[in-house]
């Protein structure tokens, strides 16, 4: 994805698409290292998009905007334990 699309979307977005590909990175670490994927390639192209994402996510905080607290919060909350 170009950076110049980048700049175009609010800074939520980023950052939910920031850490979409963190995850995604990491499913490809772990792939590749039990020498299920060969997607070498892929993984580059992903981390580099992922650099580009906090690039811009960075310039938007410079530049006085913020990412809303309930949009920056996507992770699953946690299970409480029933007694």
């Amino acid at each position: 994805m170009k950076a110049e699309k980048m700049r175009g979307m609010d800074a939520a977005e980023l950052q939910r698409n920031s850490l979409d590909a963190q995850e995604q990175l990491f499913r490809l670490r772990f792939q590749m290292g039990m020498g299920q994927a060969e997607g070498l390639k892929k993984y580059r192209n992903l981390r580099k998009d992922r650099a580009r994402m906090l690039t811009v996510l960075n310039e938007k905080a410079a530049g006085g905007e913020t990412v809303k607290a309930a949009a920056a919060k996507t992770a699953p909350a946690e299970k409480k334990k029933k007694k």
